[in-house]
């Protein structure tokens, strides 16, 4: 095998294709990344038998063939070497050569046969939508996916299309994210899916905003993400998510207005004072056009307030301040509705509007004497 290409194509392939490369495995191959020369340029490819991850870039391949090398380790070459054209090379041995300028390695490769081969995707649904929108979709919901792995099922994102809206949940057992958007296009009426968390994070990071769009294809047992050359292989997580819309409570006897930003910096002051070992919460006490957040530590106390439009009638409630930012910052419009039922209740975060296109539920925590 030998090609030579950008350094610049070749950088951003291996740091796509390396998301998906097992940091350990007792599958040395699996530490790798697998690069295939062929006569349309060159696939590089990385697979912890979870999720995979491929791109194609094109590159002037001077004999097909293919080889497996240390994902870190040419990460981490390639990433170093001077800005130019770079060669690499691989013989019947496997020793990759790169050259780039005057840097010049040889190192130990595996040979191509050792790759596990990726998942085959049988036929699914197809839904097609801005990869922004659904790049700024994980963003604003991931916060709350579980990282409990004796609950695997809420280690995902649950995906679902109805009439032609994406709604994406993710839910931790404290607080609950929730966003919709339209998709451009979807060949089934209905589609339900639940996504591992690392393989959105991945998919975050691999729609950078250009103007391709994103397809979405959902088989029996995997799923699909494909953006331009770039194409992400996942597991579907299988289990009884929670039923959200049966969850998620929507009458409200108060109802205030806010300014998302004036929230955060009054919940940000107050918190300077919580450290990780008490972990005290905020005590927010909603009155007539105000709210007023107070907490104690054995550090000290603090207090700040904010405008809210409406009455909370002087409702005290206790939250986690890390839920309760994340939620805020998660936010995408600046005018915001609190919806409150009482103290043992969630708060319910939508858009000031009264649509649905976000939600976001925090449960409450329990206040002690004095705090």
């Amino acid at each position: 095998m030998k090609f030579t290409c950008e350094k610049y194509l070749l950088s951003q392939a291996v740091s796509t294709a390396g998301r998906a490369a097992a940091s350990k495995s007792p599958v040395a191959a699996l530490e790798g990344l697998l690069l295939e020369a062929g006569e349309a340029g060159l696939r590089v490819t990385g697979f912890d038998l979870k999720k995979g991850i491929y791109t194609s870039f094109p590159a002037d391949v001077a004999e097909v063939g293919s080889v497996v090398i240390s994902a870190r380790l040419f990460g981490d070459i390639v990433r170093k070497l001077p800005d130019g054209i770079v060669t690499v090379a691989s013989d019947e041995y496997n020793t990759v050569r790169i050259t780039c300028g005057n840097a010049d390695y040889n190192v130990a490769g595996t040979p191509a046969e050792d790759y596990p081969e990726l998942p085959v995707m049988d036929h699914g649904s197809r839904i097609v939508l801005g990869q922004e929108v659904f790049a700024r979709m994980i963003s604003q919901t991931s916060f709350a996916i579980s990282s409990n792995e004796s609950r695997p099922v809420y280690t995902g994102a649950l995906l679902e299309v109805e009439n032609g809206v994406l709604t994406m949940v993710a839910v931790d057992g404290y607080r609950l994210a929730l966003r919709k958007e339209a998709v451009d296009s979807c060949d089934v009426d209905a589609v339900r899916v639940i996504v591992p968390g690392s393989a959105l994070s991945d998919m975050e990071k691999i729609c950078a905003g250009g103007e391709e769009a994103l397809t979405l294809t959902v088989g029996s047992k995997h799923v699909s993400f494909s953006v331009g050359d770039t194409v992400l292989i996942s597991r579907r997580l299988e289990g009884d998510f929670l039923n959200y819309r049966k969850t998620v409570p929507f009458e409200f006897p108060i109802q205030l207005k806010a300014k998302k930003a004036d929230m955060i910096r009054c919940a940000d002051r107050v918190s300077l004072i919580i450290d990780d070992r008490t972990k005290n919460p905020l005590r927010c006490c909603f009155g007539d056009g105000k709210l007023s957040i107070t907490c104690a530590t054995p550090i000290g106390r603090a207090e700040d307030a904010c405008e809210m439009e409406g009455d909370g009638g002087g409702l005290v409630i206790g939250f986690n301040n890390v839920y309760l930012m994340d939620a805020l910052k998660a936010a995408p419009e600046e005018d915001i509705r609190v919806n409150l039922i009482s103290s043992a209740s969630p708060c319910v975060i939508t858009p000031e509007d009264g649509s649905d296109k976000f939600l976001y539920m925090i449960l409450p925590v329990r206040l002690r004497a004095g705090e």
